[in-house]
């Protein structure tokens, strides 16, 4: 099993600034009392002094060429449980966390397996045409093989980071080769925004989960 190695201040925190990713950029700054506070929005007048920013929003991305982006369009509600025979399998096989999949599910494509992103990733789990050939993935568009495929680069990254979640979450967004470079988490905008997320909605399914 993946074990995360996130103290409680820094999970909230992650939770709190999922609200604000991909919206705008945010900006921070610690009172007398040590608390910091975050917002979305432009500090304007005597706020300027006490507010920093503190991460950007990630500007939008061209497609590759030859690239044909396609968006997350299903509005189907029973999308979140249409493929939960394939996620609980693939969790028993890999030995991934059925709630770790499903963030991830959540946060690539919205459950809809049409979905293809600006870098030529596919499917359900967005896996690149090269990952998805290394984890047996034939068909990138198929749900089960996608999810199998994408399930399986999860354990191998977990394998690779000795159980980080979120070393496992950032190697998934911005490659095992940046995590390596970095020794750690890269200091991509876009990379701390997916773990954010990806956090946010395990937890979420993860106290869904046990409360079955």
């Amino acid at each position: 099993m993946l074990i995360t190695k996130i103290t409680a201040p820094i999970v909230a925190l992650a939770i709190f600034l999922a609200g604000f990713a991909g919206v705008a950029n945010i900006y921070s700054y610690t009172d007398n009392d040590g608390t910091t506070h975050f917002t979305n929005l432009r500090p304007k007048g005597s706020q300027k002094k006490k507010f920093r920013l503190y991460m950007k929003t990630p500007q939008q991305r061209q497609a590759r060429p030859g690239v044909v982006p396609v968006g997350a369009s299903d509005s189907n509600p029973g999308r979140y449980h249409r493929y939960d025979d394939s996620i609980k399998l693939a969790a028993q096989t890999h030995s991934i966390p059925e709630a770790f999949i499903r963030a991830v599910i959540r946060v690539e494509s919205d459950y809809d397996p049409r979905v293809v992103s600006v870098a030529g990733a596919q499917g359900l789990m967005q896996l690149m045409p090269a990952t998805a050939q290394r984890m047996g993935c034939a068909n990138a568009f198929d749900p089960h093989q996608n999810i199998m495929g994408g399930t399986r680069y999860l354990r191998h990254l977990a394998n690779l980071f000795n159980g980080d979640m979120v070393l496992t979450i950032a190697g998934y967004h911005a490659g095992e080769g940046a995590v390596r470079k970095y020794s750690g988490v890269p200091p991509y905008t876009s990379t701390h925004g997916y773990i954010n997320k990806v956090l946010t909605f395990y937890y979420k399914y993860k106290k869904q989960i046990e409360g079955k």
